[in-house]
C-alpha cells in the first residue's frame, strides 16, 4: 500500500523513517486557520484532518495518508509558527522558565479496494523551558531554527539544550505522535 505524508516536515520525515516506512511527500496547499473558537485539541485535528484530506482528494488507489498539526498552548492561548524573529523572540521570551503544552493532531486516512476509513486522534505533552536569557534567546534566534516551528523552536535540534523537563510522548513534541500512528498502522496491518 501506498503512504503518503501530508507534510514537508522533515522532523516528520525523520520520524517515519525512524519507523521503517516506506513513503512519499505531498505538500498540502491551504493556510492553516487559528483563529476557529475550538479547543486547540478539536483544532489539532481539524487541521491534520484537512492537510490529510487535501492530499487524498488528488490521489487514488489504494493508500494510506498521514496527515499532523502540531501547536503549543500556553496560559489559554494557541501559538503557532513565529512569523519573523521579533515574534520569535516573544515566544520563547514568555515560555521561559515555564511548562507548556505541545498538542499535535494526527489524522490517518486509508482507502483499501474503494473502501475507506478515517482515523483522527490527538496527543498532548508538557514541556518546560529553563529560564533563559536575552542573550541565549538572540544566539538561538541566529540559528534561524524557529523558522516554520510551533512554539518558535524544535526540541531535537540546539533548542533541546533548553528544555529542563518533558511530560509525555517526545516524537509528539518533536511533531507526530509515532505512539498514536504506531496503534493505527498496526490495527490496519500495515507494522506487527
Amino acid at each position: 500500500m501506498k503512504i503518503i505524508l501530508a507534510s514537508s516536515s522533515l522532523r516528520r520525515k525523520m520520524l517515519l523513517k525512524s519507523m521503517g516506512l516506506k513513503f512519499e511527500c505531498m505538500i498540502p496547499q491551504k493556510e492553516e486557520d487559528m483563529t476557529q473558537k475550538i479547543s486547540i485539541q478539536k483544532l489539532s485535528e481539524k487541521l491534520s484532518f484537512q492537510k490529510a484530506k487535501e492530499i487524498f482528494d488528488v490521489t487514488y488507489g489504494d493508500r494510506l495518508i498521514i496527515g499532523s498539526d502540531c501547536m503549543v498552548y500556553y496560559k489559554n492561548k494557541k501559538i503557532g509558527k513565529p512569523k519573523d524573529e521579533n515574534e520569535a523572540y516573544k515566544i520563547i521570551s514568555m515560555l521561559s522558565g515555564h511548562w507548556h503544552k505541545v498538542v499535535t493532531g494526527l489524522c490517518v486516512i486509508v482507502q483499501r479496494k474503494k473502501q475507506t476509513k478515517t482515523y483522527l486522534t490527538h496527543e498532548i505533552s508538557k514541556v518546560k523551558f529553563k529560564k533563559l536569557t536575552d542573550v541565549a534567546i538572540s544566539e538561538y534566534l541566529k540559528t534561524k531554527d524557529y523558522i516554520g516551528k510551533a512554539g518558535a523552536y524544535a526540541i531535537q535540534g540546539k533548542f533541546g539544550m533548553y528544555v529542563d523537563k518533558i511530560k509525555g510522548n517526545y516524537s509528539n513534541i518533536v511533531g507526530l505522535p509515532t505512539n498514536k500512528l504506531y496503534d493505527i498502522l498496526k490495527n490496519e496491518n500495515i507494522m506487527k
